[in-house]
């Protein structure tokens, strides 16, 4: 019952950011006996402290507790191509979902060791990390990354060995599917919703990913969205051009009618001229029939949907500790 009541005042804490005991009482309906005790057990462990900036209007004023918000933080790193480079991002956020640290890391070629000196880097600076998400290009199967554009992260066990240097929860996904999760978070998609996002790097075949009622469609061992398998005749290892682009697009993005029928559409694509393909798109329908027509979204970059997704799943893993009971 403690750590019921204990979950309910850091709940509701992390909601107002601030607050006296009568208000806590207040919001949680818990006597201000109890709040005494709880209040005192929340100061000892750091996860409130004493607001010393009071004003008083006359009297003794209430003592403010304020929530710490860093008393926990994640750590989220991914893996993204950016104008042609590959690149690893790597942020600390804390649980208002503030930026604590950004740093960006250049690669020739990718290492795993690589990711393991960006995490002690950081790890060095902020002891109060306690989740860590990793964004690749590729898929996990039972801990093995089983497909990926990088032939050095092939046959990895990444979870593993993060947890086993580190003592602490790692969360590995998938790009796209931090993309699109990172984009129904942003826009506050409801559960009736289908969204479909494809990713279309400039070096690397593309992926989907599919946000339906709440939650990424996953499939057999992950593997939904490698759309790169369509039957469609297409080289990704080689550079399109426009035409050829968008014409395979085309195709890519009826398939996916047939199958889905999505309320909206998000293609992520540096350097996409929004005319030329939207004027494509509507040639291609014109000949073409689909079951429903969704609502298109073009984003020249990947990079802010897939830091909002893997920041969005990092801090979800911190969220037990207010929900569940000991």
């Amino acid at each position: 019952m403690k750590q019921m009541n204990l979950n309910m005042i850091r709940r509701v804490m992390k909601q107002i950011g601030a607050g006296t005991k009568p208000q806590l009482a207040n919001k949680t309906g818990l006597s201000v006996v109890t709040i005494n005790s709880l209040v005192k057990h929340l100061v000892d462990s750091g996860e409130l402290f004493e607001d010393k900036n009071q004003v008083s209007s006359g009297g003794r004023p209430a003592l403010t507790y304020r929530f710490n918000y860093n008393y926990s933080l994640a750590l989220v790193l991914h893996m993204v191509e950016e104008q042609g480079e590959d690149v690893i991002k790597a942020s600390v956020v804390n649980l208002n979902e503030d930026i604590l640290k950004q740093e960006r890391y250049v690669y020739q070629e990718f290492n795993p060791s690589i990711v393991f000196q960006c995490i002690d880097r950081l790890l060095e600076q902020f002891e109060s990390i306690k989740v860590i998400g990793v964004g690749i290009p590729g898929q996990s199967v039972d801990g093995v990354i089983t497909v990926t554009s990088h032939k050095l992260l092939y046959g990895v066990r990444l979870t593993e060995q993060l947890e086993s240097a580190y003592g602490l929860p790692v969360i590995v996904e998938n790009d796209v599917n931090a993309a699109i999760s990172g984009y129904a978070y942003r826009k506050q998609v409801s559960d009736d919703q289908c969204i479909v996002g494809i990713y279309f790097p400039e070096k690397y075949p593309p992926g989907m990913g599919t946000y339906l009622s709440g939650r990424v469609i996953k499939g057999k061992y992950g593997m939904a969205g490698e759309i790169k398998y369509l039957p469609i005749d297409v080289d990704w290892s080689k550079p399109l051009d426009v035409g050829a682009f968008n014409e395979a697009a085309c195709r890519i993005m009826q398939s996916v009618n047939a199958v889905l029928a999505p309320d909206t559409i998000v293609i992520y694509k540096e350097q996409i001229d929004e005319e030329a393909f939207l004027n494509e798109w509507n040639s291609y329908l014109i000949s073409h029939a689909i079951p429903t027509c969704p609502e298109l979204v073009l984003e020249p970059s990947v990079a802010r949907d897939y830091a909002d997704g893997l920041k969005w799943l990092a801090l979800n893993e911190l969220e037990p500790k207010y929900t569940e009971l000991s």
